[in-house]
């Protein structure tokens, strides 16, 4: 138990304590005097010591003039002392039971901790000099007590969500533990407790009947006696050496990282200190872990990964993990319930039961088997080679293989999410003169089984190959071996019974003689159980139904009711470790390898510089796009919430079909008379405000920013460019002059060319004005210092501002800003640039140009990233006597700018934003997730302010709403664990504390819904 305060927790939060070494039913008498050690038996009660007690122990025993607060356990009293407010130590007043060698071990224990550098509480003397002191509870029985250190923080129990750092430094500070430990020698380190593990078989079945519900009982029976099983077989090769015992989340200390996320610090409580199986610590470590992560059991050995680094398990031990786990848990199980029927009042144990059937439940729901792949696969063992194959066919039919992978181009334009897709391409390869059977790959992420809008990733990666037959076949034995009874026996329907009606699908099993398994779902007409040779007829696949061909291999779960038909991806990993490819088996070439996203990224590592950004601390690979979705090569799907480039949505047909149309005609360059440049020049000029009729073309946003500066130094003789604080233009050279934005370009104020001015940037949240008059205030300093330049002989020749500030987060400029900087630079000759590159094109919902929020016209406009969908198309839109200018200086020219392909790309957008009123979705669905968003700012603490409109937003995030601190570290932290809960979205701001939204314009209600849900999920949980 932790003997370190913590809040109120409700009952499924936590687990029993170490402490909890219990006696029989009828506890026998207690000894006489404090240390002597009973045979392991069960129940035993608290001692009778009340606050007041403990106070005038701390007083006598140790010389603390302090008030005591109880702390909960379940066999022992613990009391945090506190001296003129100030946490001054623990109280540990010990159950009778333990005796002086155990408890002076536990002493020993501690200062090796703190030798090896391991935080942990360590025991201080008393007034006497001792650690130990004798003392007698209110009943009069004798006990020892001690004085633990107290240590800063909390436990991790009440942490709720623990990241895989979290995780993992829990596994850290075991291995750490576990090292310090070993060496440990000495009196009172052989006990016999309860919470050994070599016992806990013996504590389920002498304890479960405490277990009231029946179903619980058995469950919690049968599942330490599969545990058992699997663990004796691996016993004799388990090393023993001293442990904690109950190196737990409830006995470790957790210190916030510089991101908020708690991370294991410091370790209390050595009470099970004892020889135990080694790897029992790491086993009790993250049976503690899984109420944190009830729906991804497995990513708690992020804890073993962790461990390893510290200590090699050797094979026996991996493959006992798993299996101690659960039998962990359902100890947890029956010791709680017993607890709680002997002491009806300890509330401590009592309030943990819900938590410890969440932990019992999250172990059970992994299969051992499965378990135990991944903790071989967290090891690096490598898996077991496959045996022999045979095959299904007397004479393989000729088949069709069908991709329903994250690729297939026949689950293209969105037609993996229509019900029955799979069906319709099956049925499609089957015609007259077609196939004679299809066959879809198993152990392979299939694109029509991912869902969409899901927190925990659906189940779309099956085990089992699917294969479906023109004409009715038979399947042979790939090799001899013995066929098990089927799981649901002949029902009348089925021609084995009596009547000959259709026959019913069932399920085959075939022990195969290799070690392998033969699991047939969907046969007809199976075979009668017994021994088989090779070739023999098992069963019969039906014409047009779906047989499920499993090869499982040796270690595999045993009964086939063990088996999914899929698994999410994350599980995917184990248990490809477990089945092999039944490929060969039915005379299909294998699917063909390809690199893991890790390998991907080493790859690309390879050929590029580190200076290319990249999302997420470690990146998954994206091979998918529809819509507002994407789709990784795993086969998880997320809301994307971070793509304005594919502003339609990704993968629009109507694009794709332009592109592919232009190309098989003509795509040459500008220099060229062809009818599409003009034809979407004429569109893009009726879109802007009336006299921006000229439009010149470039590839990119950057290009445009550019070639604007250029067009405006050109106009007004001027070189001198105004440009805000904290601004984002562009990489290229003229558009990174004007970038001001210390986070995109670090060193820019300082290396700023002398003919760009800088203007504050007016900021609602931080900047120096705020209400009303705040655009009117900063308009007049922003003429103020433009009058300042022009004294001073440097009038400014054009003024760049984001009509919305996208960089910051989708900040909106005060009303009236930019109405009065814009008459300002006029009014001395210069031009005014409206860089619409990320918030333009309709995003705003209101209105098609951010600019019109303010109620001006720009004299150029750049825009790009929406124009193409993601093809590179840039272009800039002014009045002709600014872009005439540009001609006094040389003719202009851009390769692929305005090219064919280009404006016919172009034109399909334009067609496609009219047809599907993106911008009435933007304003619908971007008011809906707003208003999503404002809920958050008021629910949360860390929500400070809703940026933006329509379907430009961003989320502010501050650690402190007075001081306005950036949580800049907690805002990446959030948006790694939104990735795990199905949502993209990435910092920005100069402060990197603002959660960028602009997804692609036809987000719907569902994913916008979806996405606030998950946000709001991660602010209450935790990251």
């Amino acid at each position: 138990m932790s003997t370190q305060p913590t809040t109120p927790r409700t009952p499924e939060q936590g687990a029993p304590p170490a402490e909890a070494a219990t006696r029989a039913s009828v506890p026998p008498p207690v000894p006489a005097v404090p240390g002597a050690v009973p045979p392991l038996d069960f129940g035993l009660k608290r001692p009778a010591v009340d606050e007041a007690l403990a106070a005038r122990v701390a007083q006598e025993k140790f010389g603390l003039d302090a008030t005591a607060t109880e702390l909960g356990s379940n066999q022992d009293r613990n009391f945090l002392l506190a001296v003129g407010g100030a946490n001054a130590g623990v109280l540990k007043i010990d159950n009778a039971a333990f005796g002086e060698e155990e408890l002076g071990a536990q002493c020993r224990a501690a200062e090796a901790l703190a030798a090896a550098g391991v935080p942990a509480a360590r025991f201080l003397p008393g007034a006497d000099g001792e650690r130990l002191q004798r003392i007698e509870d209110a009943d009069g029985v004798p006990h020892f007590a001690r004085l633990m250190e107290y240590l800063a923080g909390g436990s991790l129990v009440d942490a709720g969500y623990l990241s895989r750092a979290a995780l993992a430094s829990v596994g850290d500070l075991a291995g750490r533990v576990d090292v310090a430990l070993a060496p440990l020698a000495g009196p009172g380190l052989r006990r016999e407790l309860q919470w050994d593990l070599r016992r806990g078989i013996d504590v389920v079945r002498r304890l479960a009947g405490a277990v009231p519900d029946d179903g619980r009982r058995q469950a919690v029976l049968d599942a330490a006696e599969g545990a058992w099983k699997a663990i004796e077989a691996q016993a004799p090769g388990l090393p023993t050496q001293p442990i904690h015992g109950d190196l737990t989340d409830d006995n470790v200390i957790g210190a916030p990282g510089p991101d908020g996320r708690p991370l294991a610090h410091a370790v209390i409580d050595l009470g099970d200190l004892a020889i135990g199986w080694r790897v029992a610590e790491i086993a009790v470590s993250v049976s503690s872990l899984l109420h944190h992560r009830p729906d991804d059991p497995l990513a708690c050995l992020e804890a073993v990964s962790a461990y390893l680094e510290h200590l090699q398990l050797d094979e026996p031990e991996l493959r006992a993990l798993w299996p101690l786990v659960v039998l962990r848990a359902a100890v947890l199980i029956a010791s709680g319930w017993e607890q709680t029927r002997l002491e009806g009042d300890n509330v401590y144990a009592a309030e943990r039961m819900d938590g410890e059937w969440e932990i019992f439940a999250a172990a059970t729901s992994v299969p051992l088997a499965v378990g135990t792949a991944a903790v071989l696969e967290r090891a690096g063992v490598a898996p077991v080679a496959p045996a022999a194959s045979g095959s299904l066919y007397a004479q393989a039919p000729r088949f069709s293989v069908l991709d329903l992978g994250v690729e297939s181009e026949e689950l293209s334009d969105g037609a993996w999410l229509r019900p029955g897709a799979a069906r319709g391409l099956i049925e499609a390869r089957l015609g007259p003169g077609s196939a004679d059977a299809v066959y879809v790959h198993a152990l392979a992420p299939r694109l029509d089984l991912t869902p969409i809008d899901s927190a925990t990733g659906g189940a779309s990666v099956p085990l089992g190959a699917t294969v479906v037959h023109s004409t009715p076949r038979e399947l042979l034995a790939p090799g001899p071996g013995i066929v098990a009874a089927p799981a649901r026996p002949a029902t009348p329907e089925d021609p084995t019974a009596e009547g000959e009606r259709a026959p019913e699908p069932q399920e085959l099993l075939l022990h195969l003689d290799s070690g392998d398994r033969l699991l047939l779902r969907g046969v007809v007409r199976p075979v009668r159980p017994g021994a088989v040779s090779a070739g023999t007829v098992l069963g019969h696949a039906p014409s047009g139904g779906v047989v499920t061909v499993f090869r499982l291999g040796p270690a595999a779960p045993e009964g086939p009711a063990q088996i999914p038909d899929a698994v999410r991806p994350a599980e995917a990993g184990a248990w490809r470790r477990l089945l092999l490819d039944p490929a060969p088996w039915c005379g299909v070439e294998p699917l063909p390898g390809g690199r893991s996203p890790g390998e991907e990224y080493a790859a690309r590592l390879a050929v590029q510089s580190s200076a290319q950004e990249k999302y997420y601390e470690e990146p998954m690979q994206m091979e998918r796009g529809w819509r507002h979705h994407l789709v990784d090569t795993d086969g998880r799907s997320y809301v994307d919430l971070v793509n304005n480039v594919a502003g339609l949505g990704h993968s629009h047909p109507g694009v794709r079909e332009a592109a592919t149309r232009q190309l098989g005609l003509l795509n040459t360059n500008s220099r060229f008379l062809y009818r599409e440049l003009g034809e979407y020049a004429q569109r893009l000029a009726d879109l802007a405000p009336e006299g921006l009729d000229t439009i010149l073309f470039v590839n990119s946003g950057s290009e445009a920013v550019d070639l604007a500066l250029k067009l405006a130094r050109a106009a007004s003789g001027r070189p001198e460019v105004a440009a805000l604080r904290e601004a984002y233009h562009g990489w290229t050279a003229g558009a990174d002059a004007v970038t001001t934005s210390a986070y995109d370009s670090p060193h820019a104020l300082e290396s700023l060319p002398g003919w760009v001015k800088v203007l504050d940037v007016p900021h609602p949240l931080r900047g120096a004005y705020t209400g009303d008059d705040a655009g009117a205030r900063y308009a007049a300093d922003a003429a103020a210092a433009l009058a300042g330049w022009a004294d001073a002989g440097t009038p400014v020749g054009a003024f760049i501002c984001e009509s919305v500030l996208g960089n910051a987060g989708g900040v909106l400029l005060p009303e009236g800003y930019l109405a009065g900087v814009y008459e300002a630079v006029r009014a001395q000759g210069g031009l005014c640039i409206a860089d619409e590159v990320q918030v333009g094109f309709g995003r705003m919902g209101s209105h098609f140009w951010g600019f019109e929020l303010q109620g001006v016209t720009p004299d150029l406009i750049t825009i790009a990233k929406p124009m193409g969908n993601g093809f590179p198309i840039g272009a800039v839109i002014t009045r002709r006597e600014i872009a005439e200018a540009l001609g006094r200086e040389g003719m202009f020219f851009s390769s692929a700018g305005g090219s064919p392909l280009s404006c016919a790309v172009g034109q399909a957008v334009l067609d496609a934003m009219e047809a599907e009123d993106l911008q009435g979705n933007a304003l619908r669905v971007g008011e809906r997730l707003r208003a999503g968003l404002q809920g958050l700012v008021a629910k949360h603490r860390l929500a400070s302010m809703v940026h933006g409109a329509g379907l430009y937003l961003g989320l502010e995030l501050v650690r402190d709403e007075r001081t306005l601190e950036p949580a800049a570290a907690e805002t990446a932290a959030i948006c790694e664990r939104l990735r795990e809960l199905g949502v993209i979205v990435q910092p920005t701001s100069e402060r990197q504390n603002v959660l960028k939204i602009k997804p692609p314009l036809c987000l719907d209600e569902a994913s916008a819904d979806f996405a606030v849900a998950q946000i709001d999920r991660v602010l209450s949980e935790g990251w």
